[in-house]
């Protein structure tokens, strides 16, 4: 065996290996909203109630970890983490991802850009068919942008 002086290339499987950083648990997001939920609770005040489900919200929408999830053309997922269900992993896959949000409400992407891309000789995905969200992805925007409106509301109401 000899000892690598440093002019060698590293080998094979550590060439292109990249530590990811470590995040914090997820768990740790459920237990302050669930001490919260029961501080409301224990002082009866819808207000404090509130505030948690904007909290969640905001954390559903930005800061969760998660993946990418955006279709690649070879039919699979993309598999890269990011942070926010609204958010991907690069500037081609948020463009299909903020596509898919615009599919969410019924409506086109009003800047969306008319490209296509070849998956395989003579297949053709549209950015229409590689712009889907998951069903969790999904539900837990509606059920977050539901959250956002009932505590825009409760706001409103709470001023009176």
């Amino acid at each position: 065996m000899v000892a690598n002086l440093g002019k060698e290339e590293p080998p094979a499987a550590r060439r292109g290996a990249r530590r990811l950083p470590r995040r914090e648990p997820a768990a740790l997001w459920w237990v302050m909203f669930a001490v919260f939920t029961g501080v409301a609770l224990w002082l009866g005040s819808w207000r404090v109630a509130l505030l948690v489900l904007l909290v969640w919200c905001l954390y559903q929408f930005i800061l969760v970890p998660t993946l990418c999830r955006v279709l690649k053309p070879q039919g699979h997922p993309c598999a890269e983490r990011v942070r926010g269900r609204l958010f991907a992993c690069g500037p081609d896959h948020q463009q299909l991802k903020t596509d898919a949000l615009w599919q969410l409400v019924g409506m086109r992407n009003p800047l969306q850009r008319n490209q296509e891309i070849e998956a395989e000789p003579g297949v053709v995905q549209s950015p229409y068919v590689r712009s889907r969200l998951t069903g969790a992805d999904r539900a837990l925007i509606v059920l977050a942008a539901l959250g956002t409106l009932t505590t825009l509301v409760g706001m409103i109401y709470g001023f009176r």
